[in-house]
């Protein structure tokens, strides 16, 4: 897997999962969702992505419930990873299965502000500040859950496999 480089957006500890997308837009298709993503923190936040920017968060982000659509509005706004101190297992799954990275690091939370720069190596785990030359080591996702990911989620992975026979 390559670097991904991005703009972060900083948000705190214990970020649910009806933060992330609440309630009451999930009848909404996702294309229309998504421009509600967080909008209980920040109701311009989806406006201001661009698409490459990389979501650092406090401990135990996606927490609440098990909805699907919380990872994927994030990743069709065009967020291209995400690292916390701690992800919620079943949202930590749900990016994978739906091709988002996700890295857990404690360290690089107190070290960042809104807006600088992160390189995340998602397949070793490393994770760069270029602006202050400082360098983390984050969890490193197994092979298995690479692959998903760099197929684009389980569904295309999961058909590319089938392909090969």
């Amino acid at each position: 897997m390559t670097v991904i480089t991005g703009r972060i957006w900083k948000f705190g500890h214990g970020i649910d999962t009806d933060i992330i997308i609440p309630a009451r837009y999930l009848i909404l298709p996702l294309e229309e969702m998504k421009h509600k993503a967080m909008e209980p923190l920040d109701p311009e936040f989806a406006a201001k992505v661009n698409p490459g920017d990389v979501i650092v968060a406090g401990r135990n982000f996606g927490c609440g419930s098990s909805r699907e659509q919380a990872p994927a509005v994030l990743r069709d706004l065009g967020i291209k990873a995400i690292v916390a101190a701690s992800f919620a297992r079943i949202f930590f799954r749900n990016a994978v299965n739906l091709g988002l990275p996700v890295v857990e690091c404690e360290a690089v939370y107190d070290q960042v502000r809104e807006g600088d720069v992160v390189e995340i190596q998602p397949d070793s785990g490393r994770i760069r500040i270029p602006a202050k030359a400082e360098e983390y080591s984050g969890s490193r996702l197994p092979d298995f859950l690479l692959k998903i990911i760099n197929d684009g989620g389980l569904i295309p992975h999961l058909i590319l496999e089938n392909r090969k026979g």
